[in-house]
């Protein structure tokens, strides 16, 4: 027969983000000139007792004292400490409630301010034990009633021992004064919680972390808001990609990991081995070789524009989710492009050199207006398109050629040919795509087709270009000026060396992969794409996937949802829906999208199902990868 189950919670820092007499500080003392001072202490005396450096009777009188807190202030304090109860057990109000006969708060706080925090919460007033103020004729807290045991040295297992729990005692936690309970003797596990504060002597001693509730009623197997507790799910972001992603994902509560460079294929196949969410840019390749060794990975964001750094038909293979910034950096990438023009067509590379070497080479040879020149945009995409609308603004005529018809923005004009383009433009300038047949799409026979005196610039990816016959152009005088912001190969961080035939070339700009990397952008990028990926792992929705069939989806309700990634094959679906039926199961919602590769099938059902359901449906032929979500 299965044992009942008792939970003890702590109060300060566990079950609220704060220690309530820090709070209770700030409010007491705040006319106080020495307000500052006398929190710091306040909080230094706190975490002595909490470590077990200070008796826990000396550390309660010594904050009492500093105090100088009054009745009056508890109303305060109680509203303030609302509003700073832990997220975790704000979303499993569903566990407290149904074991609120079980659930007992044990603390060495005050009774005054957190009877009315637990009790909104469902906790039972009579479960609550912890100290009690003492206070004046005229209201003013002047120490706390010294017979309650709670007030004494080693008092929480003489508590626990007084209530004489039959059966398994569970102890959340995040002081010292919560191990005694284990050492004592009367509790089965003490979990050391650390949603809100991390005390490394205590987790030497706790026999499990709990970085949230979540993660406590996982390992119990109890009624959870999620799933899966968010703290097991590592992230690791590679290539100095933007704070404002790493903040948006541990604010999630992922384990967040940064690596400032690339990685090699070696480096990252040991690297990804528990990884669930992968962050790149344009540097770190993902092979199938590390997707094999990614047993745990969810998803990949792409926090740039392009994908070809990504075996993307292995990632979709193995259920892996692919996002990408398609729009994010895209202003940022035009005006460069147009910048750089201007400065090719007036010949200031060459100008700018001299100067800082002491060269007046005042001139107009060489040096002509973009007014009234042919810009001639090869991949009439995002950027391309924006590119046409701005650099016509200042006066250029404009043509593109797309492999796929496309719309012309304002007066441009498409080519029929890439021949034609590049006959009849005065500049040219990349913005394609990395699939690998655009590999060496301008080599040697592309660029004697251009005009001569042409400006070219590629903005797109390294290997579109033969970087050779590129540099022979610019030797022999057949292209005016260059600009490359993207090569063949790069170094993997900024430590690494980098070199290419165009160094030192007359007229010619090199840029370090930077035509997306302004602060704007990068924000931009940092908020799309861990968005995207948050909202599949929490819902399931492929919106904006450059490899999955992209469905948004619909916030879950008093629902459990099953995900069903399985390769596109007849029959799937029926078998998953034969399994439900079997089950007895009523399905709520249902949705499915295919590609060539794989199918993508969400069921929402009622949450009481028995969990050999679960067996079952990983179990269908086909089925790459099941999950759960609630």
């Amino acid at each position: 027969m299965e044992q009942t189950k008792y939970f003890i919670i702590d109060f300060d820092s566990t079950f609220t983000q704060v220690e309530a007499l820090d709070v209770l500080a700030e409010i007491s003392l705040k006319n106080n000139e020495n307000q500052a001072n006398a929190i710091q202490e306040i909080k230094d005396i706190t975490d002595r007792g909490m470590e077990g450096g200070m008796s826990f009777r000396e550390s309660l009188k010594k904050r009492v004292n500093i105090l100088e807190a009054h009745q009056d202030h508890l109303p305060e304090l109680v509203d303030r400490l609302s509003s700073l109860v832990s997220p975790s057990f704000k979303r499993n109000t569903e566990f407290i409630n149904k074991y609120r006969e079980q659930i007992f708060i044990v603390s060495n706080g005050f009774k005054d301010f957190i009877v009315p925090i637990a009790m909104h919460f469902g906790i039972k007033e009579e479960h609550v034990f912890a100290n009690e103020f003492k206070y004046d004729e005229t209201g003013k807290i002047v120490g706390f009633d010294e017979t309650n045991i709670l007030s004494e040295n080693n008092g929480k297992p003489r508590q626990i021992e007084s209530l004489k729990l039959k059966g398994e005692v569970f102890v959340l936690g995040d002081g010292f004064t919560d191990y005694e309970i284990k050492k004592a003797g009367l509790a089965h596990k003490f979990y050391a919680f650390t949603e809100n504060v991390r005390r490394e002597k205590i987790l030497s001693e706790a026999d499990h972390e709990a970085p949230s509730l979540d993660e406590f009623l996982f390992t119990q197997n109890l009624e959870r808001a999620h799933s899966y507790p968010k703290n097991r799910i590592k992230a690791l972001l590679l290539e100095n990609i933007h704070e404002d992603a790493i903040m948006k994902l541990k604010s999630e509560g992922y384990q967040v990991e940064t690596h400032p460079a690339g990685m090699t294929e070696d480096e990252l196949a040991e690297a990804i081995k528990d990884v669930s969410v992968l962050g790149i840019r344009s540097k770190t390749i993902v092979t199938d070789k590390v997707l094999k060794n990614a047993k745990r990975l969810l998803s990949i964001g792409a926090f740039c524009i392009g994908t070809n750094q990504i075996d993307l038909k292995s990632a979709l293979q193995k259920g892996v989710a692919v996002f990408n910034a398609p729009f994010s950096n895209t202003r940022s990438v035009v005006e460069l492009a147009l910048a750089q023009i201007i400065m090719l067509m007036r010949n200031l590379p060459d100008k700018m050199m001299q100067m800082h070497q002491g060269v007046w080479s005042k001139t107009a040879n060489g040096s002509f207006e973009i007014r009234g020149k042919t810009l001639g945009i090869i991949g009439y995409g995002k950027i391309g398109s924006q590119l046409s609308v701005v650099a016509e603004s200042v006066g250029m005529n404009v043509q593109y050629y797309d492999l796929e018809e496309k719309l012309a923005l304002g007066n441009a004009t498409p080519c029929p040919t890439l021949e034609h383009l590049l006959q009849t433009s005065d500049v040219v300038t990349l913005h394609v795509d990395g699939r690998p047949e655009n590999e060496h799409m301008i080599g040697a026979r592309e660029f004697e087709q251009m005009k001569d005196g042409v400006v070219f610039i590629n903005l797109s990816r390294g290997h579109i270009v033969d970087i050779d016959a590129l540099a022979a152009n610019v030797t022999n005088g057949k292209i005016h000026g260059c600009s490359v912001d993207v090569f063949p190969e790069e170094p993997l961080s900024n430590k690494h060396p980098f070199s290419s035939p165009l160094m030192g070339l007359r007229n010619t700009i090199l840029t370090p992969h930077i035509g997306g990397s302004t602060l704007e952008a990068q924000e931009n990028i940092a908020d799309f794409v861990p968005s995207k990926i948050i909202d599949y792992i929490n819902t399931g929705s492929t919106s904006n996937s450059v490899n999955f069939p992209n469905i948004s989806l619909p916030g879950l309700s008093q629902a459990h949802r099953f995900i069903h990634i399985h390769k596109n094959e007849p029959g799937v679906l029926a078998n998953i829906n034969n399994v439900l039926a079997q089950h007895g199961i009523n399905i709520g919602g249902q949705y499915l999208k295919t590609n060539d590769t794989i199918g993508y099938v969400i069921t929402d059902i009622d949450k009481n199902y028995k969990e050999e359901v679960i067996k079952d449906l990983k179990m269908v032929r086909g089925t790459i990868r099941f999950r759960v979500l609630y």
